[in-house]
């Protein structure tokens, strides 16, 4: 069998032996084979794919500033490892569907600036489209769920890749500009449909991942903490058998040198530390560090705008907390904002970008009362004040809100629920003539110092995104006046506290179709400026009797911001902090206002 196979495979047919013909075909086929992968490889590289002036002078001049071109490792990304696929079939398929892109290059569709730009979104979007198909396939080349770790993540991150395999996502669904300029900020509205409401199908499932990570931070936590007890707990066993040892030695016939009698660490650590609180009677109560920062124009429909927030579609979503994606960031971010690099059209140059606050928060059964403290700084004159002071009167300013729960937004977005796009000093604050032209608004809110601060739920209707054009915002779309008395009734408001320096008061009052505030008698507090330190401290009772007030009780707990207005500041111009948790007598909150 096999000898006559051999001898047909040698047989001749009329010219040549059919072996000869597989043989050559064969070598033929490799050839071909070898020279179609080199030539299709040699399209892959980063030189040919910028070789056309419309790629060398629009996005490789971009992709040369990000991360996937220089990187502190070294890991290069060039063209073709996002945009062709790894895959032979899907390769070759790419390769077809780039004739397509030559067609369009002899037409010259995009070969000048003017023509790219405007292109530049339904360009992306097309990519964009393929990505999400194919599940990012290309971005899993270089980035995998599996090879993420976690702890080697910031917690911005850590956070969004945990929600991110909940809602079986994709990369491309977040990392839009990560390579290009960030082009989905040119998306006109209706690309991202969403009415300001947080979609809380996936709530639930969200809030267990992130209970379970809490716990093992908090068991890591305590393990650190046993572990640092131990260590001093040894530290003294050591020094206290080393005195006992010293006491067993044979007194030194030399004279005794002077000892230096060591000082407290109260009196060793400079005003405004943690301790320096020990001198007014409440070292007792811990203190809590907190960093206020610049906010600019960041708005709550800043916050819910992608093309302004890369967060938005995490708050809007899925509804997390500001403070789980920016705890730790505060001071950063108040530096790119008080630059005027984002979110800020009239910087005050100089100003601080955050402020380091220390609080104590404590109760008595019948009152709390809030101490904080924090560095004073020299001061900057904002440009546009007369005299460099916006309000003279007031060196500072503090302001503390609480929600109990009633408040829309105000549980993951804190005091942002009531900061909007259309109050003054804002982008689209309305002028003195639609203000003239308000009619019945202006006879239900005072409108003379310009749009304050209110709560969405006030207005009929809401403009998150500035469709068409359209303010973002809702000043005069004012609710019916019972539906404004009923959630009043209801406690559907922002309490609201602030301490005057001027004048050395204290004003209470709230937040809902505007901010209303007014000396309080039952509310106390004092202020004082001492070597370069302010310590500011409030009091007011747990329970209230104004109409929808917090009224404060063991095992709930509550939201807290708070704002300082520095330096003469007033309006926007202030220092704000993320929404913090509240609870009496309970160590795993956030603020544990502990009872002395």
């Amino acid at each position: 069998m096999i000898s006559r196979l051999f001898k047909w495979f040698w047989s001749p047919t009329k010219r040549y032996a059919w072996g000869g013909i597989f043989m050559v075909g064969g070598i033929a086929g490799i050839i071909f084979w070898g020279g179609f992968n080199t030539a299709m490889e040699a399209t892959n590289t980063l030189e040919f794919c910028i070789s056309c002036h419309e790629m060398q002078d629009n996005v490789y001049t971009e992709y040369r500033q990000t991360i996937h071109f220089e990187n502190r490792t070294g890991v290069r990304a060039t063209c073709s490892d996002c945009h062709v696929p790894d895959p032979w079939v899907h390769k070759v398929v790419r390769k077809i569907q780039a004739s397509n892109e030559l067609f369009h290059k002899i037409l010259g569709t995009v070969d000048t600036q003017d023509k790219f730009e405007a292109k530049r979104l339904t360009l992306a979007k097309n990519v964009w489209k393929a990505m999400k198909e194919s599940d990012s396939r290309e971005c899993r080349n270089c980035h995998s769920w599996d090879a993420m770790s976690g702890a080697l993540q910031k917690r911005r991150a850590k956070k969004r890749h945990e929600a991110a395999r909940l809602e079986n996502m994709t990369c491309i669904d977040c990392h839009k500009g990560v390579a290009h300029r960030p082009v989905h900020k040119l998306m006109d509205e209706d690309d991202d449909p969403y009415d300001g409401k947080p979609d809380d199908r996936r709530l639930k499932a969200k809030a267990d991942v992130i209970a379970e990570n809490i716990k093992k931070d908090v068991a890591k936590a305590v393990a650190l903490k046993n572990a640092a007890e131990k260590a001093t707990a040894a530290a003294k066993l050591a020094a206290e058998k080393a005195a006992a040892e010293a006491a067993k030695r044979p007194a030194s016939p030399e004279p005794a040198k002077p000892v230096e009698t060591a000082k407290s660490e109260a009196e060793s650590k400079p005003a405004g530390s943690a301790n320096a609180s020990s001198a007014s009677g409440a070292s007792d109560v811990p203190a809590i560090d907190m960093v206020l920062f610049y906010p600019g124009q960041a708005s709550i429909e800043w916050v819910f705008n992608g093309r302004d927030h890369g967060g938005a579609r995490a708050v809007r979503k899925i509804g997390d907390r500001c403070s789980e994606c920016h705890k730790g960031e505060e001071a950063a971010m108040g530096a790119k904002i008080v630059s005027g690099e984002k979110a800020e059209a009239t910087p005050i140059p100089g100003k601080r970008a955050s402020i380091p606050v220390k609080l104590q928060a404590s109760h008595d059964g019948s009152n709390m009362t809030l101490r904080f403290e924090w560095p004073d700084a020299g001061h900057t004159p904002a440009p546009f004040a007369d005299g460099g002071k916006m309000d003279p009167k007031n060196q500072i300013k503090l302001a503390v809100m609480f929600d109990d729960g009633k408040v829309e937004m105000a549980d993951y977005a804190g005091c942002w629920a009531t900061c909007h796009h259309d109050s003054r000093y804002m982008p689209d604050a309305p002028k003195a003539d639609a203000i003239t032209a308000a009619g019945e608004v202006g006879g239900r809110i005072n409108l003379k110092g310009g749009v304050t601060k209110y709560l969405p739920d006030s207005r009929s209707e809401f403009e998150y995104k500035g469709k068409n054009g359209k303010p973002r915002g809702a000043w005069n779309k004012l609710i019916a006046k019972e539906d404004m008395d009923a959630l009043r009734k209801g406690g559907a408001i922002m309490d609201l506290i602030r301490f005057n320096s001027g004048a050395g008061t204290v004003e209470s009052g709230s937040i809902l179709a505007q901010r209303n505030l007014a000396k309080s008698d039952k509310m106390t507090g004092n202020g004082v400026l001492k070597d370069g330190v302010w310590t500011v401290t409030i009091t007011r009772p747990l329970k209230s009797d104004q109409p929808g007030a917090v009224s404060f009780e063991p095992g709930q707990t509550y939201t807290m911001g708070v704002a300082i207005h520095d330096d003469y500041t007033s309006a926007r111009f202030h220092h704000v902090s993320l929404e913090r948790k509240l609870a009496l007598d309970n160590p795993e909150a956030e603020i544990n206002v502990v009872k002395k």
